[in-house]
């Protein structure tokens, strides 16, 4: 039998090897989880990336109301404790006021979205700028660090963890920035604010060109997608644990958190086969992954709350519109009216 563990295979002659080795990592995840603790100052808890915008809304356009907003944190508070919000703009504003004067006990995640410093002519869809653009580009983000700062010191008692940015070192990224900046970016976050840093971003670059940057936050982010890898569902969940302890194993001091994982339901058949998803594997994969994080004390943020109809092209199947538990008007996908049926009945 071969067990994949981390980025290695280990060949086992039988069930009670397959055990010591699986109980080395959950030993493994417990120390990292007591850091979580220690660290990081946070209790368990399930976690889920937020990000409002509904029919018609997008960012740099129409935001989301307070109303809405509070609407979606009563259909997420029974059910997450930790929150993801990616940027420093009014939506993430609003999602902190609401949460301190409705009195929600949401922990955040505020990353700051910063943007291209520099050209990827590798993004194949469109990672190339100005030189002019470039420049200004290293104002927007030095003001979206300021902003985030001054966030997390207005809302320190919601806000438990901060990003310098989201994946904006990986070799497909559109908006690409050098890991120097970035690293610049994590220190001055560091200076201003008390809550522990960290960058999110794609497991691989962790693997190579992010060591220099592990030195720098107080702990890793990595995201893990099976589906854009072409796994299927029957693979999915091994893959997500090889992502994750080919990235733990890297850095055993260093707590590592997962900031994204998630299953789309649907696909135009650009990236991800459209037999490959549906809400039937939404579930079992998000099932699973619960699962696990509960069973090896992993923080896993899952990606993401609500459908966002503004995101990818004007296809109605376009897989970055549907990773949601909720559709775009607030209905509960399969998982969603599974887990609420089993809730009512307690």
């Amino acid at each position: 039998m071969l067990v994949l563990i981390g980025d290695f295979g280990i060949k086992m002659k039988n069930v009670s090897s397959k055990k010591r080795i699986l109980n080395d990592h959950l030993h493994f995840t417990n120390h990292h989880f007591m850091n979580y603790i220690k660290e990081l100052n946070m209790e368990p808890g399930k976690a889920i990336c937020y990000s409002g915008f509904r029919e018609g809304q997008h960012p740099g356009g129409v935001f989301p109301s307070y109303e809405e907003i509070k609407e979606d944190l009563l259909i997420l508070h029974n059910h997450w404790k930790y929150l993801r919000l990616y940027d420093c703009d009014k939506h993430a504003e609003i999602v902190l006021e609401v949460i301190r004067k409705e009195k929600f006990n949401f922990k955040v995640m505020l990353g700051a979205y910063i943007v291209a410093e520099a050209n990827n002519y590798g993004c194949p869809w469109g990672g190339s700028y100005s030189e002019d653009q470039l420049i200004k580009n290293k104002t927007i983000n030095l003001n979206q660090i300021k902003k985030l700062i001054h966030m997390a010191n207005t809302y320190p008692d919601i806000i438990f963890s901060l990003s310098a940015g989201n994946e904006a070192c990986v070799d497909w990224t559109d908006h690409y920035v050098p890991v120097e900046s970035v690293i610049k970016y994590v220190r001055m976050i560091k200076m201003g604010a008390e809550q522990p840093v960290t960058f999110c971003e794609n497991y691989l670059p962790w693997l190579d060109k992010l060591k220099d940057l592990v030195k720098e936050v107080d702990f890793i982010s990595i995201h893990t997608y099976p589906v854009w890898e072409y796994k299927n569902i029957h693979e999915a969940m091994e893959y997500t644990k090889q992502n994750y302890y080919s990235v733990a194993d890297t850095y055993p001091n260093t707590p590592v958190v997962i900031t994204e994982a998630g299953w789309t339901t649907y696909s135009n058949g650009r990236g991800i086969c459209p037999s490959n998803v549906s809400e039937e594997y939404q579930k079992i994969y998000y099932n699973d992954l619960v699962e696990w994080s509960q069973e090896a004390d992993i923080l896993t943020f899952v990606f993401e709350a609500f459908d966002e109809s503004w995101k990818g092209s004007n296809e109605a199947l376009e897989p970055e519109k549907h990773w949601g538990l909720f559709t775009v008007d607030r209905k509960p996908k399969l998982v969603m009216r599974e887990l609420i049926s089993l809730q009512n009945q307690f």
